[in-house]
């Protein structure tokens, strides 16, 4: 019986002994689960804490707490303000109570915009501006970058979408293991807590999902469209630039093959330059012109631009605009061609050269070895630059003016009154007529060719000599016609034959200034001195 009993008792405190084990294992194994539940809760919360949605949450948390503390403190303010004698301790109170209420008000100010409708700006995507309108190249680069801002503001907003949804996983998630976390912990208080306020932010947040989901929707739908008008415009307006290219591209190989042409075929410098300018005008006008009625529907739109920029360039670019008028009173007058040579003053100084090219703006001049560079400048071989607006208010002097490339040059020397005057105008003139007869025979050429445009009164080409009086002799002057481009040359060779021809004569001597000295003798010298003393 006794051994009955024994048994019985060892076997129920086996039995209790396992019970009590096993308690102590599941325990174990539900703390080592909560520490596992616990740890990726904490992963988590670090995760979603830097979430705009749960930062604009917080901050219009912020914000309403703010504002019950801001009533709140208003109210004591007026309860102490309303007490007539107040003692040192309430006064110090009251101003602590104004001290604070000024900084939340500061901090509200901050939250302003968390008081109504937090979620309205991530919920809103940027707002997308003006569809542009592309009417000419460069309306295409602006469509590219439109559609790249479009690009970057709907990514903006799709990650705002994605990173809601991310928010609501997280907090599912995280419902899920403090459901868990609750099953298997024995105080749940605070799992309790933190399981409310999670199932409270899931309920805030899912109703925001379906709008952002429905606001995207309409947004991808509406960029959609942009683009794809976007697109169209731009594979228009590429057409339309191609077709322009093409054509300038035909009527530039056309101004190459011109240009190929006159040089092939024209010898004369002069004309070929005239001709590869004007081709370069027609050019750029027919490329301006082209481009105009290319991307200007409105004429009068043009119109009305080109006044109001000629008023401009009148008033700010005065002497541009001048030189700009300059150049079309040059071109169209005939007055200066590239080639002439021509000769003007400013401010005292002299310069004479040949037109080596003729721009929108100014004239260019390469300055020759010429009888001013010689007597004045003593300078030659310079390029200079005429503004065109200098036609207007100073005087140029144009050598070789349609054709007429002569001019009138002179060689003035003396001779002594009793040499034989008439035979030295001889002398000359045929000196000058030997050499000028050729210019002579062109000019009266030219000339008469002139009278179609000009009247002249009398045609003489032949060389002229005059004789004048001056105080020193007889002044022989003999006036030719020589080339505008050679003066100095031949006016050189003039001189040297008539020196030479009048060293020859034994009746014609050159006179220049002279002085006299008289050499006294001694008796002469005393005779003098004597007088001298009696006059004493």
């Amino acid at each position: 019986m006794i051994k009955k009993t024994l048994s019985a008792f060892a076997a129920i405190l086996l039995l209790f002994v396992n019970i009590v084990y096993a308690d102590i294992n599941t325990s174990k194994k539900d703390t080592a689960l909560n520490v596992d539940i616990k740890s990726e809760i904490i992963n988590i919360d670090e995760n979603i804490q830097d979430n705009n949605w749960i930062i604009t949450y917080e901050n219009y948390n912020s914000y309403q707490t703010l504002n019950l503390k801001k009533n709140d403190l208003e109210y004591k303010i007026r309860r102490l303000e309303k007490n007539s004698s107040l003692i040192t301790e309430q006064k110090n109170r009251l101003q602590a109570l104004k001290d604070e209420l000024g900084g939340i008000n500061n901090k509200l100010l901050l939250l302003g915009e968390y008081d109504n409708e937090p979620f309205k700006k991530l919920l809103s995507p940027n707002k997308i501006d003006a569809q542009p309108e592309i009417t000419n190249p460069l309306g295409i680069f602006y469509a590219f970058s439109y559609q790249e801002k479009l690009r970057i503001d709907q990514k903006e907003f799709h990650d705002r979408y994605n990173s809601l949804g991310d928010l609501i996983n997280d907090l599912e998630t995280k419902k899920t293991m403090l459901e868990d976390l609750i099953k298997t912990s024995k105080n749940n208080k605070e799992n309790y807590q933190v399981l409310e306020k999670t199932v409270k932010l899931i309920k805030i947040f899912k109703p925001l999902k379906e709008i952002a989901e429905t606001t995207k929707n309409i947004y991808d739908k509406k960029i959609y469209e942009i683009k794809s008008n976007l697109t169209d415009n731009i594979a228009k307006e590429s057409k339309k630039l191609g077709i322009i290219g093409i054509i300038i591209g035909i009527f530039f190989a056309l101004l190459l093959l011109s240009k190929y042409i006159a040089r092939k075929y024209l010898t004369e410098v002069k004309k070929l330059y005239t001709i590869n300018k004007a081709l370069n005008i027609t050019f750029v006008a027919f490329t301006i012109f082209l481009l105009l009625f290319a991307y200007i529907e409105n004429v009068g739109y043009l119109v009305t631009i080109l006044g109001f920029a000629s008023a401009g360039m009148a008033i700010a670019l005065k002497e541009w605009f001048m030189s700009i008028i300059g150049w079309f009173v040059i071109f169209f007058g005939n007055s200066i061609h590239v080639g002439d040579r021509i000769r003007f003053v400013k401010d005292g100084s002299e310069y004479l050269g040949d037109v080596i090219d003729i721009s929108l703006l100014k004239i260019t001049i390469l300055e020759d070895v010429t009888l001013t560079t010689f007597e004045r400048n003593r300078r030659a071989g310079r390029v200079i630059y005429i503004p065109n607006n200098y036609v207007f208010a100073n005087m140029i002097a144009n050598y070789s003016h349609d054709g007429l490339d002569t001019v009138w040059d002179g060689i003035d020397y003396i001779i002594t009154f009793d040499s034989n005057i008439s035979k030295t105008a001889a002398i000359t003139k045929d000196i000058a007529v030997k050499y000028s007869k050729n210019f002579s025979e062109n000019t009266k050429h030219s000339l008469n060719k002139l009278r179609r445009k000009y009247h002249f009164k009398h045609i003489k080409v032949e060389p002229k000599v005059f004789t004048l009086i001056t105080p020193y002799g007889i002044k022989i002057s003999v006036w030719y016609l020589t080339n505008s481009y050679a003066t100095l040359s031949l006016r050189s060779t003039i001189s040297a034959s008539i020196i030479n021809a009048i060293k020859k004569e034994d009746d014609i001597n050159l006179a220049y200034p002279t002085q006299a000295i008289n050499m006294w003798e001694d008796k002469q010298k005393q005779t003098f001195e004597n007088f001298i003393e009696d006059t004493k």
